[in-house]
């Protein structure tokens, strides 16, 4: 399997693990019915979340891979959240985050943002990048318009969640507009670790 390990100032996004721990962290997330109320799904149990572990790693071992779902650690190497990026055909993906609910507000969400932007510019060579947001999500719009992203319209009837279809947003990125993860500079040499590390 390709060992992916990306750092940032603060955050590391890395494959998952096959551990009960793992699924427990990634239930902290995906199980608040608040942190996921704006995403294409609902609360999920304990079990849902090892099938989906189950998945992500099963996923990381497809060749060519087209998904990319990773841990997001804090600067104490505790898992916090999930970033995912997903390939659509040669030259484009769809990326986002989904951070547990004590942690936001730190920023934490425009870094693993840049780090995505790194793995899909950087380590893929990819040319676009997109993401879609709820309309009512307005820190998920704030981040991708930061980190560079341009608004293109309103996809109708998008997801359909609790009875009723919802709306999102479309942002993209390409990579002639992409400046570079905010600490980029002299000194910082890109993804530590890449691919294979």
């Amino acid at each position: 399997m390709e060992t992916l390990r990306l750092r940032g100032p603060r955050l590391t996004l890395r494959e998952y693990r096959h551990t009960p721990e793992e699924a427990a962290a990634l239930h902290a997330v995906h199980g608040d019915p608040e942190t996921v109320r704006h995403l294409p799904f609902g609360p999920r149990d304990f079990e849902d979340c090892a099938d989906q572990l189950e998945l992500y790693l099963e996923a990381a071992e497809e060749e060519p891979r087209t998904h990319y779902r990773l841990a997001v650690d804090d600067p104490a190497g505790d898992p916090v959240g999930q970033a995912a990026l997903t390939r659509e055909d040669g030259h484009a993906a769809q990326l986002g985050c989904v951070l547990r609910r004590d942690t936001w507000g730190r920023g934490y969400a425009a870094e693993a943002t840049a780090l995505l932007c790194a793995l899909g510019f950087g380590t893929l060579g990819l040319y676009r990048l997109a993401a879609r947001c709820d309309p009512a999500n307005t820190a998920a719009v704030r981040v991708l318009e930061r980190a560079g992203f341009q608004y293109e319209g309103r996809v109708r009837a998008d997801s359909h969640r609790d009875g009723r279809w919802h709306d999102a947003l479309q942002y993209a990125l390409l990579a002639p507009e992409w400046p570079g993860p905010p600490w980029s500079g002299p000194g910082w040499p890109g993804p530590q670790g890449g691919t294979g590390g």
